[in-house]
């Protein structure tokens, strides 16, 4: 590849030509000509598409009927009696119509359906009993010769019933789509098969069976709530006369309890505590008393008196005066004896009603204690009779309800439309199939056309190779319709008025305009491989200057191959060897060509390295000598990629011109060739896009307006 100084020289030479970073961007209008340059083939490629699409569509596809069956959800279910329904209705939301899609789709309902209308012996549910297809009696043949079973070949009749019904369902469900119609509550339930009646049948059913089924569920689901409800209303009423038995058994085994006799008790022990407290001070007034009558026994009477506060003893000492032992002071003295043994059983008395008192209200505190227990547990146990009875009346009612329910169930859902035996098959749509033939044929074909673009790694027009290389393509040399070499010659001379004639004219014009000021005088041609045309290009280029008036040379470069004698008539066999070997003189071996009309210097074999010969100094002495003798020296050089003798030779040429055999050599290879002369700081002149073929232009769209031949009319086409 082209270093960084060599790219810019060729983009400032080609404005076109854009380096790889530009890769990336997409050229519409390139990838436009493309697919219109393949047009035919699109065309082509869409016609058999169509013709394949008609063939399945008119011949090939099996036509299938499509029949639909509508449904609706009932979301207010109207009740027939005034009773709480045990499986009330559907709400209506989102959740709940997506289930019943997925209900109605269910193997459940589906099985159902096939028992109904017994599909498991309709070959086209059940693939058991389907006739053999071809494939089928290929493996059959194969199998015969090999003497190995390739496929499955039971017998249908023995398989597990189960196996087959499966198999069925499978089928069903494929042959059916249920879909619910948006912000509504209707189901749609569409069935394709191969029969119009068959398939109207089937819509009908499931939806009938989808009926059937949510009848199914509430009676059962009532049956299974009548059993239950029956047997817990049974424990019910067992723990119901148990509960209340145990409240009999502890109200005989109990005294009276209830809550006014209790509360009755509880106001005599409050009257008690309060005679209590009065007892208790009166004790304690009649200690007092008792410690002060016998706190001091030696006091005077006067004292006595004064402690008893009795009047009949302030009396008895008012009296007695001196007298102390008379019948006053005795009378004194015993009326004091007699207020102490008061004062004591005072005491006795105070003491004895305040233990009294103790006992009843512990014994009332007993009774209230006990009472209180016995309340509680008598409550406890009414309570719980109480519960039992409140939940078994609950349960009789709902088992009541629920027995008065069977057999009056709606179902959630009813047809609102019957399926309609369809009078047309639903497919295969023709028009249809048609259409998309039509298109998938144009995508096909055109991307085969950009496939094909893509693959392509050669050069077909001088644009492309001159964006892709950065050189100048000087010329665009036409197939010559000839069938051997030299007849390529004998062409170019007997047409000089030929496209081909003409191509050669205008690389001629190039050549020698490349460089006004100095015209090239030693012109190298060479290209990538052998059979690229370069020798044609070099004898058709020496024929045409010899026209102009020049004195031509041209000289076989290429010793290894020899390719000149298949174009002259000459048994010559001294050449350039000889003349560089100093054995021969250039005079004495050149040969002049009639139908060339310039010198030629034929090649010669030699056991010495051709790339050693061409690198002497006796071959630069030679071409500075034939400078002089010519007015241009055409050299005519062996293939780049294949020997270094066009390298070689470059360094004493003032032009190379490369020729590209058009859509035969690959890019690489131009591109290696090019890179090799720029390793050697040797740049290619001009290239020259080679054997061109005006068929093979049109065949890929260029059409007849290709190039600067296309004017010369069709003279130039090969028969």
């Amino acid at each position: 590849m082209p270093g960084g100084i060599e790219l810019q020289a060729r983009q400032k030479l080609n404005p076109e030509f854009h380096s790889s970073d530009d890769s990336d961007i997409v050229d519409l209008g390139a990838l436009l000509r493309t697919i219109w340059r393949g047009k035919w083939l699109v065309a082509f490629v869409t016609i058999l598409i169509i013709l394949a699409g008609g063939y399945y569509a008119f011949v090939g596809a099996t036509p299938l009927y499509r029949s639909t069956s509508v449904v609706i959800l009932e979301t207010q279910e109207q009740q027939i009696v005034d009773l709480e329904s045990v499986v009330g209705g559907l709400s209506g939301d989102t959740a709940e119509v997506n289930s019943e899609v997925e209900i109605l789709r269910s193997r459940s309902l589906m099985e159902k359906v096939v028992s109904r209308l017994d599909l498991t012996v309709d070959p086209e549910f059940n693939q058991l009993l389907q006739p053999p297809g071809g494939l089928d009696v290929l493996l059959g043949l194969a199998e015969a010769r090999l003497g190995v079973q390739l496929i499955d070949r039971t017998d249908p009749a023995t398989l597990p019933q189960q196996r087959v019904l499966d198999g069925t369902v499978d089928a069903l469900l494929e042959r059916v789509v249920v879909r619910n119609v948006p912000q509504s509550f209707v189901f749609q339930i569409t069935v394709e098969t191969q029969s119009a009646d068959k398939s109207a049948l089937i819509a009908d059913t499931i939806a009938e069976m989808y009926i059937v089924n949510q009848l199914d569920v509430k009676f059962e689901a009532t049956q299974q709530a009548t059993e239950w409800l029956t047997g817990r209303v049974t424990e019910l009423q067992v723990e119901l006369e148990k509960a209340e038995a145990a409240v009999s058994q502890f109200n005989a085994g109990t005294d009276l309890v209830s809550v006014e006799a209790l509360q009755a008790l509880e106001r005599q022990l409050k009257d008690l505590r309060e005679r209590r407290d009065a007892a208790a001070e009166n004790v304690q007034a009649a200690q007092a008393r008792a410690q002060v009558l016998t706190a001091n026994p030696d006091a005077s009477r006067a004292d006595k008196a004064e402690l008893a506060d009795d009047t009949q003893l302030t009396r008895f000492l008012s009296r007695i005066g001196n007298d102390t032992q008379g019948a006053m002071a005795q009378a004194f003295d015993t009326r004091f004896s007699q207020l102490i043994a008061r004062a004591d059983l005072d005491l006795s008395r105070a003491e004895a009603q305040l233990a009294a008192l103790s006992q009843s209200i512990t014994e009332i505190d007993g009774q209230i204690a006990s009472q209180n227990r016995d309340l509680i547990t008598l409550q406890q146990l009414s309570r719980e009779a109480e519960a039992s009875r409140l939940l078994y009346e609950y349960f009789l009612g709902r088992l009541k309800e629920t027995s008065a329910q069977q057999g009056i169930q709606q179902a959630d859902s009813r047809i609102l439309s019957d399926a309609v035996v369809p009078l047309q098959p639903a497919s295969p749509r023709k028009p249809l199939i048609l259409v998309v033939s039509a298109i998938l044929g144009v995508i096909v074909g055109t991307g085969m056309v950009l496939v094909l673009e893509y693959r392509q790694n050669t050069y077909r027009t001088a644009r492309d190779l001159e964006v892709n290389t950065g050189y100048t393509v000087m010329g665009q040399i036409p197939l010559i319709p000839a069938r051997r070499r030299r007849d390529a010659l004998k062409y170019l001379a007997e047409k000089p008025t030929s496209a081909a004639a003409e191509a050669v004219r205008n690389l001629r014009t190039s050549v020698l305009l490349s460089n006004v000021d100095k015209p090239p005088q030693v012109i190298m041609s060479t290209s990538s491989i052998p059979g690229e045309g370069k020798t044609t290009v070099s004898l058709s280029l020496a024929q045409n200057l010899v026209g102009m008036g020049r004195k031509v040379l041209l000289i076989e470069g290429d010793i290894r191959r020899r390719v000149f004698g298949q174009y002259l008539d000459t048994d010559q066999k001294d050449g350039l060897l000889s003349v560089l070997s100093g054995a021969r003189a250039a005079t004495d071996v050149v040969l002049h060509d009639d139908r060339v009309g310039a010198d030629i210097l034929i090649g010669e074999p030699s056991d010495t390295n051709a790339a050693d010969i061409f690198s002497s100094d006796r071959f630069g002495a030679f071409l500075a000598e034939m400078r002089n003798a010519y007015d241009v020296v055409i050299i005519d050089t062996p293939p780049v990629l294949v020997v270094p003798d066009a390298r070689i030779i470059a360094q004493s040429c003032d032009t190379i011109l490369f020729t590209v055999k058009w859509d035969a050599t690959s890019r690489p290879q131009v591109e290696e060739s090019l890179r090799l002369f720029e390793s050697v700081g040797q740049k290619v002149n001009g290239i020259v896009l080679n054997q061109i073929s005006p068929r093979g232009m049109k065949r890929y769209g260029y059409g007849g307006k290709y190039g600067a031949y296309s004017a010369y009319g069709k003279k130039y086409y090969v028969n």
